[in-house]
């Protein structure tokens, strides 16, 4: 099997792979394992170090890794390397928080001493996105280092050099050899790697259907998952917002990534005493981006991934708009070049059963529902199968908090500020969205044993 990069935006194949056959990706995660047996012992310190390194190296390499994203996927430069600095910022945390993350805890009962200690548990298999080819991974890496765990890589097959740079990265920053390794597998690979019995654990990024499957094979043989899968995150947009301030938030979390991220804002619930002044100041910003070439700096909006993935979107909308939504701005797929670009696009009078309120559309496409109030609006919000995030803008500060805090059913609600991911922070969602958490505390105590030891 062959196993190519192909850059979305003119077509050109950039690189050609040979895949790893199924003996081998066995013997990597011997490797692997038998690499865990000595790392398990390591001590803190030793791995904060070398977690510093991987950061400085990432923050060295930035610009390279920009252009491997752009060229592989297409992310404008200038968003690849952002990402690459946050993955280093991920790297210091764990380096800096790891230890007090992993302290035993003494408990008092009835013993002459109880404590609970959090131990590695092995290898970690990650199944990883393109969309986000380095953060996504970076976020599993350094708290399962971190812990004392190791980890295989299957990657997104449209992102095999961004995958290779990162085993190549955590052996230039000094990790002992095989502590972590890239497959280059397909996806018809994985339940097998699910079943190796030196796997210990899954974390998977992606669709909810690669969920599932991953969570039915898991289960199967008794192995925990960590899933972060789609989402179709609202945006509440209430009488008294600074509409503003929201409408160039929106734009930003639409269109970030070229809208290919499980977090970007998709549906903006807007109530209808705003709805046309919203609707007219998301239009002037969205038609101000600019859409291109990913390698230019001056680029905005790249193509999509793959010319599939775009012309699945470009059915969504069209599904939308036979349903009765109206189309104010984009919508039409690009003529006579071999690329992936969609363009920005804003659809109005979306309403539940349309594509654009049920489904994730993973694209640069808005959907503005108008509702009467906030209980409307919190009632649209929470009517979908995803769970991911959502936001709520309005100058009572007061009011916006409770309503994340109490009335949305996502893990991570935001208030007048696009959802973003942040190390500090746990990650993840609820419902079709997925669960377990990733990042802060609770992400590093995913994959460890928390043990009680109880003596008397």
């Amino acid at each position: 099997m062959i196993i190519q990069s192909v850059n979305p935006f003119n077509g050109e194949v950039i690189a050609t792979h040979e895949a790893h056959t199924h003996e081998l990706v066995a013997h990597k995660i011997q490797q692997t394992h038998t690499a865990w047996l000595t790392w398990r012992n390591s001590n803190a310190e030793d791995r904060s170090g070398l977690l510093h390194k991987l950061a400085a190296i990432l923050q060295e390499r930035k610009q390279e890794l920009a252009k491997l994203m752009a060229l592989e996927m297409g992310k404008p430069v200038k968003q690849g390397a952002s990402e690459i600095e946050k993955c280093a910022a991920v790297c210091t945390y764990y380096a800096e928080n790891a230890a007090r993350f992993l302290t035993e805890q003494l408990v008092e009962t009835d013993a002459t001493k109880s404590y609970i200690t959090f131990e590695p548990i092995g290898v970690v298999l990650a199944v990883m996105p393109w969309n986000f080819p380095f953060w996504q991974v970076f976020r599993f890496i350094a708290p399962a280092l971190a812990a004392g765990n190791c980890g295989v890589l299957k990657h997104a097959s449209n992102v095999p050099g961004c995958a290779l740079a990162i085993e190549e990265m955590v052996v230039q920053a000094g990790f002992p050899p095989h502590v972590f390794q890239t497959l280059l597998a397909g996806s018809n690979m994985v339940d097998a790697m699910i079943e190796n019995p030196l796997i210990k654990a899954v974390t998977l990024t992606g669709s909810t259907q690669a969920g599932i499957k991953v969570a039915q094979k898991a289960g199967s043989v008794l192995k925990k998952t960590v899933l972060e899968l789609g989402g179709s995150d609202a945006y509440l947009i209430l009488e008294d917002a600074d509409l503003e301030h929201a409408a160039t938030t929106c734009t930003d979390s639409r269109l970030i990534n070229s809208g290919q991220s499980c977090i970007a804002a998709k549906r903006f619930i807007v109530v209808a005493e705003v709805a046309e002044k919203f609707t007219q100041l998301m239009l002037d910003k969205m038609k101000t981006k600019r859409m291109g070439d990913p390698l230019s700096a001056d680029t905005e909006v790249g193509p999509q991934a793959r010319q599939d993935l775009r012309d699945e979107l470009h059915k969504q909308v069209q599904a939308s708009i036979a349903a009765g939504a109206k189309c104010i701005l984009g919508g039409t797929i690009p003529n006579g070049e071999r690329n992936a670009l969609y363009p920005p696009t804003l659809l109005i009078n979306v309403t539940k059963g349309m594509p654009a309120f049920d489904e994730e559309l993973f694209g640069p496409v808005a959907a503005i529902i108008t509702v009467k109030d906030e209980e409307e609006a919190i009632s649209a919000a929470n009517d979908s199968i995803f769970g991911l995030g959502a936001a709520v803008f309005t100058k009572d500060m007061q009011r916006g908090e409770r309503i994340a805090a109490t009335r949305l059913e996502a893990g991570s609600c935001f208030v007048n500020s696009l959802v973003k991911s942040d190390p500090r922070l746990p990650f993840g969602g609820i419902k079709q969205s997925g669960y377990g958490r990733e990042l802060g505390m609770f992400g590093i105590h995913e994959f460890v044993n928390i043990k009680t030891v109880f003596v008397k």
